[in-house]
């Protein structure tokens, strides 16, 4: 085979090995693909950097939808004890005292609530990831493979901040009245005030919730990135070495 042959097998090789990378479902997992893209990159001599970029990007794509679908599912924050979102501070004072006098329930489902807020506003996320993965250049993606425990998890929350905060507000302002949340909130408040020694809760409520949920699915991006760079047995990994050992 001559060399321009060579070079150009080596192309159509390289373009089925990503092929059937990505054909792989999304429920295997954002470590198995991350993983099986930076397998090619430290040793898969046929892919260009722009190969390498391109799969990278479509990892990430796939993991944080992964990402997303995990905390935007119900119980996805309130059944998770790292993300749920606690009650807040100045409630978390008074518990003692509205529980003793008979608001538990109340308590709790207050709890619930702002959790089901946070889960109702996570599948948010899903555009605006993906609009920064579409923006990653190939300097962005040497520096995520090479980079620390969470350089991908950094890049997003970099990327995506600011962008999230505006578009999660009117999701979690809604969507914490949809699910009582905010008659709650003001319940608590107006009980607490009546008590012997309570006082207003003074909470910016919307932006509470705001903050919480965005500081979980970060929480949940940045571990699942952390079990890629430390768990290198993964089970679609496998196949894909086999995959991309019997293309070279």
């Amino acid at each position: 085979m001559t060399c321009i042959g060579k070079r150009l097998a080596g192309r159509i090789s390289a373009a089925g090995m990503l092929l059937m990378l990505f054909s792989v479902p999304a429920l295997a997992g954002f470590e198995d693909f991350f993983k099986g893209v930076k397998d090619v990159f430290s040793g898969g001599a046929s892919l260009s950097e722009g190969d390498i970029a391109s799969g990278l990007k479509e990892a990430l794509v796939i993991g944080t939808q992964n990402a997303v679908a995990d905390v935007g599912r119900e119980g996805g924050y309130f059944n998770n004890p790292e993300i749920r979102i606690p009650l807040p501070g100045p409630l978390q004072k008074s518990e003692k005292l509205l529980r003793l006098a008979g608001y538990g329930a109340q308590v709790d489902a207050f709890s619930q609530s702002m959790n089901r807020a946070a889960e109702a506003a996570a599948p948010q996320a899903k555009e605006i990831f993906w609009q920064a993965i579409g923006d990653m250049s190939i300097e962005d993606a040497r520096q995520i493979l090479g980079g620390g425990d969470t350089a991908a998890t950094d890049y997003f929350k970099n990327k995506t901040s600011g962008r999230l905060q505006e578009l999660f507000g009117p999701v979690v302002h809604d969507s914490l009245a949809g699910v009582g949340a905010t008659r709650y909130f003001q319940d608590l408040d107006a009980r607490l005030k009546a008590l012997p020694f309570g006082e207003s809760l003074g909470l910016d409520l919307d932006s509470y919730v705001t903050d919480q949920a965005l500081n979980g699915l970060f929480y949940v991006v940045g571990e699942e990135e952390r079990k890629i760079r430390e768990n290198p047995a993964a089970r679609t990994t496998e196949l894909l070495k086999k995959v991309f050992g019997a293309a070279r």
